[in-house]
């Protein structure tokens, strides 16, 4: 994979970079599909499943309390990008307005587009993740997510949903759109867990 593009890291890098992967000189845009352009006077999002339903427009959710964040980013098409600079609100401060029924186990992250993707409730509900509306003090622009993603730094990024309007709370594990379609359930870099073994 090295290029202009992309190179190895260095020596003080190593220890940040998962197996397989190499770093981005950029920032790539990966998506499936249309880019949604949605505008945050149309933005909503929305709770349902295991979880006491709500509705949040743009404005309810840029009250809760902003955070900046820098994280490294691993791409399950083997690049990170190390030191991304975002702002945005904690997971948990979200989790904070959701009464979640204490049978809930696992998340759909829904998104305009219709895109989905799984993930545990151990996973979702930690101090590390966010949801981001600005990248390097821009707003966040659309092919990035905009106006809003999750970002989860600890599992590959197809995980951290872009253009993100909802949360369905779930009793069981249900696969999102690249789990159905041959990804890993979870996607832990550090295992390299990038396919399921049906794929792998």
């Amino acid at each position: 994979m090295p290029s202009k593009f992309f190179h190895k890291p260095n020596q003080e890098q190593g220890d940040r970079v998962p197996p397989g992967q190499h770093l981005a000189k950029g920032f790539p845009v990966l998506t499936y599909g249309a880019t949604p352009q949605v505008s945050t006077e149309d933005w909503e999002f929305r709770v349902w499943g295991l979880a006491k339903p709500i509705l949040l427009t743009w404005s309810d959710f840029i009250a809760l309390p902003h955070n900046e964040f820098t994280a490294d980013f691993h791409c399950v098409t083997r690049w990170s990008k190390l030191d991304v600079k975002w702002t945005g609100i904690k997971v948990v401060d979200l989790m904070n307005l959701i009464e979640v029924d204490p049978q809930a186990v696992h998340v759909m992250e829904h998104c305009y587009g219709d895109y989905t993707t799984n993930i545990s409730m151990e996973d979702f509900v930690r101090e590390e993740n966010f949801f981001a509306f600005e990248l390097f003090g821009e707003p966040l622009p659309a092919e990035h997510g905009g106006p809003m993603r999750l970002v989860v730094p600890h599992l590959y990024a197809w995980k951290s949903a872009k253009w993100i309007n909802g949360l369905e709370f779930l009793n069981q594990e249900e696969l999102g759109f690249w789990e159905r379609n041959g990804y890993h359930r979870r996607g832990e870099p550090w295992a390299e867990e990038r396919y399921s073994r049906a794929f792998g």
